[in-house]
């Protein structure tokens, strides 16, 4: 049984995961996406997406402590300029995992893990502005209420259109063919063709 272990150590000794994490994290930052194997993309998931929530909150408080994870400066920096821009409005589930397969070698599980707001595939809106969700509640009679209300006046509405006089268009003469006005390339290119004649 596995009570209370909530914590993949990865078949690795604590220091040596933080690092591998740290170094993990520190990809996906600069590139956007990295390929690994599943079961260290769900831990990178747990230890990222903290950080990329500290860095909505732009201060030297926050920056030190999440260079205590990252152990980079250059990443630290990308993170709190151009990433924290990306996920302002987004209010976490920053990261998604995309499973790839078994690996030929030893068989493992793959996953891609990528940063949500720099794929243009997936997202539906560019990730320029991301709405709030409409929640909802179950058992509720207040929304069918709502539906049921709404329906009569969208119906008034659409009758209200259907009703409405139509003008009468005027008729269009159209006229003989357009004056075509000729462009300086044009004329050099009519005097060309005189000259050779």
């Amino acid at each position: 049984m596995r009570h209370g272990k909530k914590i993949n150590h990865l078949g690795r000794t604590d220091s040596h995961r933080k690092a591998m994490l740290a170094n993990m994290a520190s990809s996906l930052i600069l590139h956007k996406r990295i390929t690994t194997t599943l079961a260290k993309a769900k831990a990178l998931r747990t230890y990222v997406e903290p950080l990329i929530t500290k860095s909505k909150n732009d201060t030297t408080h926050s920056r030190r402590t999440v260079f205590s994870y990252l152990k980079d400066k250059e990443t630290v920096t990308i993170l709190f300029r151009e990433v924290a821009e990306k996920v302002a409005n987004r209010p976490g589930g920053y990261t998604r995992i995309i499973k790839l397969g078994n690996r030929l070698g030893d068989n493992a599980e793959m996953a891609l893990i990528e940063l949500v707001d720099y794929n243009t595939a997936f997202s539906q809106n560019d990730g320029s502005k991301v709405g709030k969700k409409a929640t909802r509640r179950r058992g509720s009679g207040a929304s069918k209420a709502k539906a049921e209300t709404a329906a009569p006046a969208a119906t008034a509405k659409a009758e209200e259109v259907v009703e409405a006089p139509v003008e009468e268009a005027t008729p269009v003469v159209e006229d003989a063919a357009p004056a075509v006005e000729e462009t300086p390339a044009a004329e050099e290119n009519s005097a060309e063709e005189k000259t050779e004649e």
